[in-house]
């Protein structure tokens, strides 16, 4: 009896201390990486978020870009990190508006090829076969396949591997000549392969990934998870959170950030 009084104090103790949350919200990231290393990345800072708004985001995640996108195009998610493209897509069919973005960065697409390799235009990639993570990926896809045709006049053969990082290890493992990407990526990947790899062209730069609210959201929860995004960012422990995402100086974003990218009119590169 003793044991089971023990037990049940312990029970209770537990319950009382658990945080209880006025609503629970859906929380989608666009998997760039390996999904193991989104959720290591974004967990401890949706939990902070949590318990500085009151409500439970909870971390919806995706096996790969496209599915991400699938899920984004029926408004599966409460708020999601995604690509300024797919921030265009989703504000059109579901009303999504950015909320935060860092204000320390930009994005910019880039093409690597191995260094042994003998490419060293961009002309010479005609014809050849290229990996990108995805389609609709903005800058490791989008950004450079539309420069590539529109001011080079250059054609090549997409091979969508589903990741940056598998597009770096096409590149370096598989003899792919050439992969798109981004810089972040690009940077995060381990020592051999950023050192049989470089970087072939860049293309122009546009803002970074917003975070992005649906609008059943209400306005007074909105307010309330920017606040406490913008707190978080405020403490020493939440920098070195936001940076790992990377989102070294977080601030409030808007729609008009992403004009530029809107009128780039990408739809002809875009696959559905």
């Amino acid at each position: 009896m003793k044991i089971h009084g023990n037990l049940c104090a312990i029970l209770f103790l537990l319950f009382a201390s658990a945080t209880v949350y006025a609503e629970i919200y859906t929380v989608g990231i666009v998997p760039q990486v390996k999904i193991s290393v989104v959720k290591d990345r974004w967990a401890p800072i949706l939990k902070e978020i949590s318990l500085r708004s009151g409500f439970e985001l909870r971390l919806l995640g995706a096996p790969n870009i496209p599915e991400f996108e699938k899920r984004l195009r029926k408004g599966k998610y409460d708020l999601a990190y995604m690509n300024p493209y797919h921030l265009i897509m989703s504000n059109k069919s579901q009303g999504y508006e950015p909320i935060l973005r860092d204000h320390d960065r930009t994005l910019a697409g880039i093409l690597v090829v191995k260094k042994s390799s003998p490419i060293t235009d961009v002309k010479q990639l005609n014809g050849q076969i290229v990996a990108f993570p995805a389609p609709n990926a903005l800058g490791a896809s989008l950004l450079v396949r539309s420069e590539l045709s529109r001011l080079m006049d250059v054609h090549i053969v997409p091979k969508y591997v589903k990741t940056h990082d598998g597009v770096y290890r096409n590149v370096s493992f598989n003899g792919t000549v050439a992969g798109g990407g981004v810089l972040r990526t690009f940077k995060a990947q381990s020592w051999e392969i950023k050192n049989d790899l470089r970087v072939l062209y860049e293309t122009k730069k546009v803002s970074p990934h917003p975070i992005a609210i649906h609008p059943r959201v209400s306005d007074a929860n909105k307010r309330k998870i920017i606040a406490a995004f913008l707190a978080l960012a405020d403490t020493k422990r939440g920098k070195a959170l936001l940076s790992k995402v990377p989102m070294k100086d977080l601030g409030k974003a808007e729609l008009s950030d992403y004009e530029s990218v809107k009128k780039m009119n990408l739809n002809e590169f875009v696959v559905h």
